[in-house]
C-alpha cells in the first residue's frame, strides 16, 4: 500500500528477502495497470546510495565557481547560491518573505520552496518499489519535490530557463554567458571546446555543478547527531526524549518516512528520509501570487512526465517527495509551498492536523491546497494523522518541543549560528 491508501502502510526496509526477490524476478507488477518495478535500479528505500561519485578537484572547483556566478541570470544578479545560500545550509528564499524564493526579476517567484542541497549525492533516481506488505509499488527518489529529474546535471537547466527563476531565454544565451565568464578557460580545459554547441555547453555546465554538489564538502556529517551515533557526543534529556518520540510508532512515528538508523555508527545511514512520497496536505500559502486564482493547485508527483517510469496517474496527485531533515533548523520556510516560517509550526501541524484542522486551514476548508477531487487521497491513516477532529493529539505541545529540540541536533557545525 502507498502511504495514503485505505489501510495503514507497514513499511519494511533493508530486508534481504526483498533484494533477492527483485534480483531474481525481472519485472514485478502486483495488480493490473500498476507501475512496473524493475530489479536493477531499485534500491531499498531509506538506504544510502552515492548516486554520483565525487569528481576531480578541478571539476569541483569549476562547479563551485559556476554555482556562485550571478551573471548566469537574466538580468544579472541571481546565482544558484541566491536561492541555495551557504549560510542556510544551501537552502533559502533569495530575500523573499512569502515562503518561496524570489526570482531574478521583481514580482517573480519560484513555484516551490528551495530545500537544502547538502547530501544530494545520496538521492536515487526515480523508481517504484514493492515492499513486503504492499499490494502495489510505491514511488521513491528523483530530484525536485515531484521527482521529475534523475540527475543534477539535468536539474540545473530548469532554474536557468525558468522565467520565474533565472529567466534565461534559451540554451544559446546560457552558453554565451559561460563562454565569456571568468572561468571560461577552466571550463574549456575541463570539457573541451564545446561553446559552439549550446546543448553540449549546458550539459557540461550541469556536470560541473554536479561535481561540486556531490563533493565531500556538500556531505559534511558534522552535526551533533552525527557525533552522537559515532559515540562522540551525548544528547540532552530533552533531545533524547525528542529522539524517542520521533521513533515511537504510536507518537510521532516520524521515522516511518524520515528514515534513520541511530544504532549505526555510520551517519550516512541516517539521511532522515526514505525519498518516498506522501500526501500530507500542507495549508495553502496565500502569499504565492499564483494562488490568487482559486483554481490554481500544485499537483506534485502526478505532474511529472516520464514515459520510462510514469507517475502521471491521478492516484499520485498531491503527493510530494519527503525531504531530508538534515539542517532543517536553519531553513527559512517549510513544506513544498513554504506555508510555514517556523520549524515548530511545521512539527505542530503534523501533530494536530487531524485533531484541530482549523488551527491550520485558515480558509475554513480542510485540505484547502488540495483540489476537492483529490482530498480523499490525503494521508489520514498513518500516525499521527489517524485521529478524529476533537480527539487528543498523538503528541502534546511538550512533545513537539522535544522533537524540535532533537531536530536541532541535525544541524551541521558550519550552520549552527543560523539555526532558528
Amino acid at each position: 500500500m502507498n502511504r495514503r491508501s485505505a489501510e495503514p502502510r507497514n513499511k519494511s526496509f533493508g530486508r534481504p528477502r526483498i533484494q533477492a526477490l527483485l534480483a531474481a524476478i525481472p519485472l514485478v507488477a502486483s495488480i493490473a495497470g500498476a507501475p512496473r518495478v524493475t530489479a536493477a535500479p531499485a534500491p531499498i528505500p531509506g538506504e544510502p546510495q552515492v548516486v554520483a561519485a565525487p569528481a576531480n578537484p578541478s571539476r569541483i572547483a569549476l562547479g563551485k565557481a559556476i554555482f556562485f556566478d550571478s551573471t548566469l541570470s537574466e538580468p544579472h544578479g541571481t546565482s544558484c547560491a541566491s536561492c541555495h545560500a551557504p549560510a542556510r545550509a544551501f537552502s533559502g528564499n533569495h530575500g523573499s518573505s512569502i515562503g518561496v524564493p524570489r526570482g531574478s526579476r521583481p514580482k517573480h517567484f519560484a513555484r516551490r520552496s528551495a530545500p537544502s542541497l547538502l547530501y544530494v549525492r545520496y538521492v536515487p533516481r526515480f523508481y517504484f518499489h514493492l515492499g513486503d506488505d504492499d499490494v502495489q509499488p510505491s514511488p521513491f527518489g528523483g530530484f525536485f519535490w515531484d521527482g521529475r529529474v534523475d540527475s543534477i546535471a539535468e536539474l540545473v537547466k530548469e532554474p536557468l530557463l525558468n522565467p520565474d527563476e533565472m529567466n534565461n531565454r534559451d540554451l544559446a544565451q546560457i552558453a554565451q554567458k559561460i563562454a565569456s565568464a571568468r572561468y571560461a578557460i577552466d571550463f574549456r580545459r575541463e570539457f573541451g571546446d564545446v561553446f559552439g554547441d549550446p546543448s553540449g555547453t549546458v550539459m557540461a555546465l550541469g556536470q560541473a555543478i554536479e561535481a561540486f554538489l556531490t563533493s565531500d564538502e556538500m556531505a559534511p556529517f558534522t552535526s551533533k547527531y552525527d557525533a552522537y551515533v559515532r559515540g562522540e557526543a551525548k544528547l540532552t534529556a530533552l533531545e533524547a526524549r525528542g529522539l524517542k518520540l520521533f521513533k515511537d510508532p504510536d507518537k510521532g512515528s516520524c521515522i516511518s518516512c524520515h528514515r534513520f538508523y541511530d544504532t549505526s555508527k555510520n551517519p550516512a545511514r541516517s539521511l532522515f528520509t526514505d525519498f518516498g512520497y506522501d500526501a500530507v496536505a500542507a495549508p495553502r500559502n496565500p502569499k504565492i501570487p499564483a494562488n490568487a486564482d482559486a483554481r490554481h493547485f500544485d499537483l506534485g508527483l502526478c505532474e511529472r512526465q516520464d514515459k520510462a517510469t510514469p507517475s502521471n496517474d491521478e492516484m499520485w496527485c498531491v503527493s510530494f517527495r519527503t525531504p531530508s531533515l538534515g539542517n532543517v533548523a536553519v531553513r527559512e520556510s517549510f513544506m513544498h509551498n513554504g506555508a510555514f516560517k517556523k520549524l515548530r509550526d511545521a512539527v505542530a501541524f503534523y501533530a494536530t492536523r487531524a485533531t484541530n484542522p482549523m488551527l491550520w486551514y485558515k480558509s475554513g476548508v480542510k485540505f484547502d491546497d488540495v483540489p476537492e477531487k483529490y482530498r480523499h487521497q490525503v494521508n489520514v491513516n498513518s500516525v499521527p494523522y489517524n485521529r478524529r477532529q476533537g480527539d487528543e493529539p498523538a503528541i502534546t505541545d511538550a512533545d513537539v518541543d522535544a522533537i524540535v529540540a532533537f531536530l536541532g541536533t541535525l544541524t551541521d557545525a558550519a550552520y549552527r549560528k543560523s539555526a532558528r
